[in-house]
């Protein structure tokens, strides 16, 4: 056990989600002294503050879970094919329980500064209560989708009624009953909220800027059956996954999609359809590789939602264009349906934008709209928000944040030039949000822990990138990248959705491929890392 008012440690770990409670536990397991800062009240990360209505996990619940433990695969039971936000609470709760975590971790605690002392290589960090402590490595588990994008809207802080915010809901329920309801967004988080504020609010005006693609989630119970095939060899589900270019089952086929005939395009694609989810993307080998084959999916879900919505002028509203995948795809339980409801309206804030929110409502181009709350569905400053709102300051004082004033710069995701000792679980640069997001986490946390046992084991003390292969790693994932439609459009990947941050690619595609790199880097000594 570490003591919380200690002031130094072997690590710190900034966040108690997936990320910090798996690499908590690696520390532990290397009899390390390791202690972790959450800003939150308790543990979970971004199951802790995404509580809105309908907040749901979009990777089967059997594959969005830990596999270090076997033992906890199998006494934990899932409910539902698609974990709901309090279900997957409850189990990060249970690991912390289970694993005795919680006596490591500081809660209500921000980190607020992290600099490293070159003559002694520690860090010191300091926390937002002005605490300080030492530590050898500083590894940042503050997640990919943590911090909040809040629109400069004017007018926003003159309106009477209460606010909300999808990616920091309250604590206790809201209740929309009998309320005039405005959502501002039509993302994931939004396609997942809607439909339930609809069922409460006495009226719903959604503000659309841009239709999104959404497949059904057809999420179902999940039977005892289910449960047992699956725990009878898990080992196979977890490597078929990590086969996969998503890192989880998508049943992927290597069938181009122009191989076959209309009919039998068609055919999968009504398969995949009625089997729900996300494995739409693997429906053809070169969904996300061709824009022809893109666009033969992207009318068949243009086509569903015709004939969903009753009304064809606001079906037209919902037909998102552009490319399947290029932005988060969706999936949903009654989504577009809930427009057919009498007291649904749809705003198109494409053709008339939101010019003012007003102490009663909001205000476009050509209309206003009372409202008695507002809903902000605006996603999230990206992959980086979380990670320069620290102020982390590496050799010669230069700044995270300064460096990656032009677009994040890493080594593999996990470690940036001119960092010492310095880790980031899921960084830009890594699979992170375009994988199944919990082996990704873990992927890196056991590779984080096994460079520092051999760091120790070999009388080091300390690493970080080249400058040579951060910047031949920084060409790579933009080359893979170039290679599928994903940078054709403007989507929270390239940061588009946050007004002046740098347009890049972050994240990295392909998950069997990152995994063999970074295998690839520690067999040849931890190639591309400078160790001292």
């Amino acid at each position: 056990m570490t003591d919380p008012t200690a002031r130094s440690y072997d690590a710190i770990v900034v966040g108690a989600g997936f990320g910090g409670l798996c690499m908590l536990h690696r520390l532990r397991g290397l009899g390390l002294s390791a202690h972790v800062f959450e800003a939150g009240r308790g543990v979970g990360g971004t199951w802790f503050w995404n509580r809105y209505p309908g907040a749901r996990c979009d990777v089967e619940s059997l594959e969005y879970s830990y596999q270090f433990s076997d033992d906890l695969q199998q006494e934990w039971e899932w409910t539902e094919r698609y974990a709901s936000q309090p279900e997957i609470l409850r189990y990060l709760n249970h690991v912390a329980d289970r694993f005795d975590l919680r006596r490591d971790i500081t809660f209500s605690t921000r980190v607020a500064s992290a600099v490293f002392d070159e003559p002694t290589d520690r860090w010191h960090v300091r926390t937002d209560g002005g605490s300080e402590v030492t530590a050898r490595f500083v590894i940042m588990a503050t997640g990919c989708l943590s911090s909040t994008n809040q629109p400069a809207i004017p007018g926003r802080a003159t309106f009477a009624g209460p606010t909300f915010h999808t990616g920091n809901w309250p604590h206790e329920p809201v209740d929309f009953t009998g309320k005039r309801v405005a959502v501002i967004g039509t993302g994931s988080s939004g396609i997942q909220a809607i439909p339930l504020i609809a069922e409460q609010a006495a009226h719903l005006t959604v503000f659309q800027r841009t239709a999104n693609f959404s497949v059904p989630a057809q999420n179902r119970p999940l039977t005892p059956e289910e449960q047992r095939t699956v725990k009878r060899n898990y080992a196979a589900l977890r490597t078929r996954g990590g086969q996969m270019p998503f890192g989880f089952d998508t049943r992927s086929t290597e069938v181009t999609a122009m191989q076959v005939s209309a009919d039998e395009r068609r055919a999968e694609y009504e398969a995949r359809w009625a089997s729900g989810g996300l494995p739409f993307l693997g429906s053809f080998a070169d969904m996300i590789m061709d824009a022809q084959a893109n666009a033969t999916a992207a009318e068949f879900i243009r086509e569903k939602i015709r004939g969903l919505v009753d009304d064809p002028a606001v079906a037209e509203t919902l037909l998102p264009r552009g490319v399947v995948g290029c932005k988060r795809l969706c999936s949903d339980t009654g989504y577009f349906e809930t427009f057919n409801r009498p007291n649904v309206t749809l705003v198109d804030i494409a053709a008339a934008p939101i010019t003012a929110i007003t102490p009663t409502g909001i205000t476009t181009a050509t209309a206003s709209y009372d409202v008695d709350c507002i809903v902000f569905a605006t996603g999230f400053d990206a992959m980086t928000g979380a990670l320069v709102r620290v102020d982390i300051r590496g050799r010669g004082g230069r700044s995270l944040r300064e460096k990656w004033a032009e677009g994040p710069r890493t080594y593999l995701g996990l470690s940036s030039a001119g960092f010492p000792n310095f880790f980031i679980i899921t960084g830009p640069g890594s699979p992170s949000v375009l994988s199944n997001m919990v082996p990704s986490i873990e992927q890196h946390a056991n590779w984080i822990a096994a460079c520092v046992a051999w760091m120790d084991a070999n009388g080091k003390r300390r690493i970080e990138a080249t400058p040579e292969a951060e910047d031949a790693w920084v060409a790579h994932v933009n080359e893979v990248a170039d290679a599928t439609l994903y940078p054709s459009c403007n989507s929270w990947y390239i940061g588009a959705n946050i007004p002046g941050k740098p347009r890049v690619f972050m994240p990295y595609l392909g998950f069997p491929a990152y995994v063999q790199k970074c295998e690839e880097v520690v067999a040849r000594g931890y190639e591309g890392f400078a160790v001292a």
